[in-house]
């Protein structure tokens, strides 16, 4: 049976993403560089991921017991950094020190550094096995955290992803449920034609997961997968997200050039007023 947010959960789920999202842009922006489109495309994952799921404190971030997350796709450590300042791990101010010099907030994740930040990742390709690692650690160790990964779907060109594929049915780690951000482009392009890892759902099923395809924009079906892998015994999730590169911002949807294309400041002005009147 499905479990859906209520209509109040949803209000602010869509008031956080819409902060997030702004804040992407903002970001990334002010350091001239970074990856807007593929950072988009993950905010309403990870919304719900640290707005209606995930048992994390701010005030604690070293909880053993906390559930933990890791970006695989790291190059979209905006996504990562903006949630992590409206969940109160960050001062929202300091997200404008974006890749700047002396910085904590780097063009990739560094979890030393960074409080709320479960692993270092941006080498594409290694984030599921330290997902994998926590799991299993969580097995062996008989603690009731949950592990979740996103990865890109560009990423699944990655010989490693496919080893932690096998890792983890192997080891029956149901505590873990991964996403792919299924947004249909890379930065050379469509992954169609760069190095094709389609069929997706197929793939992953074949490799022993339990697989769940959703509209990765949409709250309800995020937050019902989510609870659909928590009943899944004996092997991991796999939640295959159709989402639009660039997300929110009508220029940069379904535009692999903004993969890795920072705004100009009059750009900036329009796509944060585009993101100010989308519905709540």
């Amino acid at each position: 049976m499905s479990q859906k947010l209520t209509p109040q959960q949803l209000t602010e789920l869509a008031r956080r993403a819409k902060s997030i999202r702004g804040n992407i842009v903002r970001m990334v922006t002010e350091a001239k560089s970074g990856h807007p489109g593929g950072s988009l495309s993950a905010a309403d994952i990870l919304t719900v991921l640290y707005f209606a799921e995930m048992k994390v404190d701010p005030a604690n971030p070293k909880d053993a017991d906390r559930d933990r997350f890791v970006l695989s796709k790291g190059h979209a450590a905006p996504v990562l950094y903006a949630t992590l300042a409206e969940k109160g791990y960050l001062p929202k101010e300091e997200l404008l020190t974006l890749r700047k010099i002396n910085s904590r907030l780097q063009g990739h994740p560094e979890m030393k550094k960074i409080p709320g930040v479960d692993m270092s990742t941006g080498s594409l390709g290694q984030g599921l096995s330290a997902a994998n690692g926590m799991a299993l650690a969580g097995k062996l160790d008989a603690r009731d955290y949950r592990v979740y990964a996103l990865l890109g779907d560009g990423e699944l060109e990655e010989g490693q992803v496919w080893e932690a594929a096998m890792f983890a049915p192997h080891y029956k780690l149901d505590n873990l449920t991964a996403f792919v951000d299924f947004n249909g482009l890379q930065i050379d392009g469509p992954i169609s034609e760069v190095m094709s890892p389609l069929p997706i759902p197929e793939k992953w099923q074949a490799f022993g997961w339990n697989v769940i395809v959703i509209d990765g924009h949409d709250y309800n079906a995020i937050y019902d997968a989510v609870q659909a892998a928590k009943n899944v015994k004996d092997k991991p999730t796999m939640i295959v997200a159709k989402t639009i590169k660039g997300k929110g911002v009508c220029q940069m949807e379904n535009v692999a050039e903004w993969h890795g294309k920072a705004p100009t400041r009059e750009e900036c002005t329009t796509f944060l007023a585009e993101l100010e009147a989308m519905d709540d």
